[in-house]
């Protein structure tokens, strides 16, 4: 017997004084309605309603019973809700603060797809990190070195004015003996590159080619870095769609070439968390396309 169907039954026909109502009103079949409500009398083991007259009244036994079978149902009911709005719960997924945002409505509609309704949370990559740690986010696009990536971005540098073919080499940035008085070229980092990985590399390139520590700079955000190549003719550390979406002309760095790369992972709170398991498998290439990587290969069957 299913239980709180029966007692669904029972509140209703006694709340309408009537088999037929109260079926009508449960949308169920009163004869359906009549045989829950008599397999109840029979478990709890006393009659529950009074057929004896046109009208259905409660006895003694119905009406000590009533208050939690309407309880129970009540509960059933919250329990059927909460049930749905946990299988719709978004799966918060930190992402870099510079993905696109067409990139991320198709990731978004991707997952949808998977059923999975996701809600991107745009954060730097300590904070992304903080916030897999504190279990605040379901899942994150972690920064990572390129050996240890699913994900990889070639970095370069933006500059406001074509620099003509091939890369461009950190030591033309270097201040000439007739540059004493005037401020010299920065490469400006994005928030983003303010790793271990990306910076430290940098670092010992300044200083190796003699630039002076001024002159390698992270700034607040990818506009006021963009503001200082267009007025300053300043460099960018940036990806390529970055710096065509900027309206900047993109080179490889010369000292570096394609080994200085951003590296992302996919870290998952919980790996029991199916949301977030079929994302890592169903929505890579939708990531990559946030993140301006090329895909990851397929993974061999």
């Amino acid at each position: 017997m299913d239980l709180v169907a029966a007692c669904r039954a029972f509140v209703s026909v006694s709340e309408h004084g009537s088999f037929t109502v109260g079926a009508a009103a449960a949308r169920t079949a009163q004869s359906v309605v009549s045989r829950r409500i008599a397999a109840l009398e029979q478990r709890l083991g006393d009659r529950l309603l009074d057929r004896s007259s046109r009208t259905v009244t409660l006895t003694p036994f119905g009406r000590d019973l009533l208050p939690t079978a309407r309880q129970l149902v009540r509960l059933a009911d919250r329990l059927e809700h909460e049930a749905e709005a946990a299988r719709h719960r978004p799966l918060r997924l930190a992402v870099p603060v510079d993905c696109p945002t067409a990139a991320l409505a198709r990731l978004i509609a991707d997952a949808q797809e998977e059923g999975v309704h996701l809600e991107p949370f745009p954060a730097g990559p300590a904070e992304r990190a903080d916030l897999v740690a504190s279990r605040q986010v379901r899942a994150a696009l972690l920064a990572v070195a390129p050996t240890e990536a699913t994900w990889t971005v070639p970095l370069g540098l933006a500059v406001a004015q074509d620099p003509g073919g091939g890369p461009i080499y950190l030591d033309t940035l270097r201040p000439g003996r007739s540059d004493r008085d005037r401020r010299p070229r920065r490469v400006w980092l994005q928030p983003e590159d303010d790793v271990p990985h990306i910076r430290d590399r940098l670092t010992r390139l300044r200083d190796a080619v003699g630039l002076r520590p001024s002159q390698l700079t992270v700034a607040p955000t990818v506009a006021a870095a963009a503001a200082h190549v267009l007025r300053h003719d300043d460099a960018l550390l940036c990806p390529a769609p970055q710096a065509r979406e900027l309206h900047l002309h993109w080179r490889p760095l010369g000292e570096l070439g394609p080994t200085l790369a951003r590296g992302f992972s996919l870290t998952i709170t919980d790996e029991s968390d199916p949301d977030a398991t079929r994302i890592r498998h169903a929505c890579t290439d939708g990531i990559a396309h946030c993140l301006t990587a090329p895909a990851p290969p397929k993974p061999t069957t």
